[in-house]
């Protein structure tokens, strides 16, 4: 058997920047693995021309009006406007490929060029660069063919925005968008959505008494002593103490110019709602603080916030102590005074006393609301105090 020796000889290649940067694949905006909560948008000109359309290769509806429509499109058509993908955990961002508005009828729509920006907390935004200038890209020249740009230079972050800068000037900021990203190799980094809570989270969700209130905000302030306070702003009829949290990075502080919150909840005592979803928020707070959620840090280091879960624990005791099947629905509604605390804001009295003027309501109803500080309205104040109520 003869035996044929064949010469090969290797030729080196040089990778080109292209194939280096283009190897991430898309993300999946059009395969619908990237979900609807993780599209955003700075305005919207209708529903169906939400961020949840801005797919690439998406269709449009029969109808203009329709509630799938084929593209995502701006309320607005300016410089200001920007399309987002929340990758719920740190990419390195490759390219991006765009796409005008799908449409049925004689619309044209598309963007004819666009910048880039990421960002790791949706707060603080970087755009590409190109030397020392923003980096712009050419977009479409029609509103079907997808062009795809890679950029210069892989970029990592959560959060990556489209930045529309010019359009067909005869249409409107409309896209159909694909993002090329690789995720990075750390299992543990996955975000959830914006302001998403899951069961999961080591949260007690449960109704609590008055007792089993106060043992779960002391558990609060010993687990983040360094951002929140305990105080109480009085006593009620029977002498339970309303309490109250503050969560703040300098907490028992007033800071001058610092915004403040105050979330209060269960005016009516046997509505019991309010006071779990403040139990859970003051929770959910501090541990998101403690494991680095870029969102709830910058919430504590920028907003000085109370929560008072129960405002009225004496109609919670008194509603409880019958039980839901016997208590009907005004036992513990009110005040051992009598009062409707939910309708003691100043802001519905005067529709209250406006009911009763022209005979709507078979009764008078107490008015025994706090009135508005004096400093609170004078023209030096610096701080304004928004008093926010849960009746659920």
């Amino acid at each position: 058997m003869a035996v044929i020796g064949v010469h090969c000889k290797i030729r080196k290649r040089k990778v080109t920047h292209f194939e280096i940067h283009s190897k991430c694949p898309p993300m999946g905006l059009e395969t619908l693995k990237i979900d609807d909560f993780q599209l955003h948008a700075s305005t919207t000109k209708r529903y169906g021309l939400g961020a949840h359309r801005g797919r690439l290769n998406i269709q449009a509806g029969l109808y203009e009006d329709d509630l799938y429509d084929g593209a995502w499109c701006a309320g607005r058509d300016d410089p200001l406007q920007w399309f987002e993908v929340d990758a719920r955990r740190l990419t390195k961002f490759t390219g991006v490929i765009t796409q005008g508005r799908s449409s049925l009828g004689r619309e044209s729509d598309w963007v004819t060029s666009y910048k880039v920006m990421v960002s790791n907390d949706s707060h603080t935004w970087i755009t590409l660069k190109n030397g020392s200038k923003d980096l712009i890209f050419i977009g479409n020249r029609e509103k079907e063919i997808p062009v795809r740009n890679i950029f210069p230079a892989p970029v990592i972050g959560r959060y990556i925005r489209v930045n529309p800068r010019s359009w067909l000037p005869s249409g409107s900021i409309c896209m159909r968008v694909e993002i090329l990203g690789c995720p990075m190799p750390d299992p543990n980094n996955y975000y959830h959505r914006r302001n998403e809570v899951i069961t999961t989270d080591d949260l007690d969700f449960r109704h609590h008494s008055y007792k089993e209130m106060r043992q779960l905000m002391k558990v609060v302030n010993e687990m983040c002593p360094n951002i929140t306070r305990i105080y109480n702003i009085g006593k009620s009829h029977s002498g339970l103490k309303l309490y109250a949290i503050e969560i703040s990075d300098n907490p028992g502080e007033h800071e001058i110019g610092e915004p403040e919150f105050r979330y209060t909840a269960g005016s009516h005592g046997n509505e019991v709602l309010g006071r779990e979803l403040l139990l859970l928020l003051m929770q959910f707070m501090c541990l998101e603080y403690l494991s680095g959620n870029q969102r709830i840090r910058h919430l504590v280091e920028e907003t000085r916030i109370h929560l008072l879960p129960s405002v009225n624990p004496d109609g919670y005791e008194k509603a409880f102590e019958v039980g839901s099947e016997l208590s009907g629905w005004s036992l513990g509604r009110w005040s051992n005074d009598g009062i409707d605390i939910h309708h003691n804001f100043p802001d519905l009295n005067s529709i209250l006393w406006d009911a009763e003027a022209k005979k709507w309501i078979p009764r008078k109803m107490f008015n025994h609301h706090v009135p508005v500080p004096e400093w609170f309205l004078s023209k030096n104040a610096s701080v304004s105090l928004i008093d926010c109520y849960i009746v659920l």
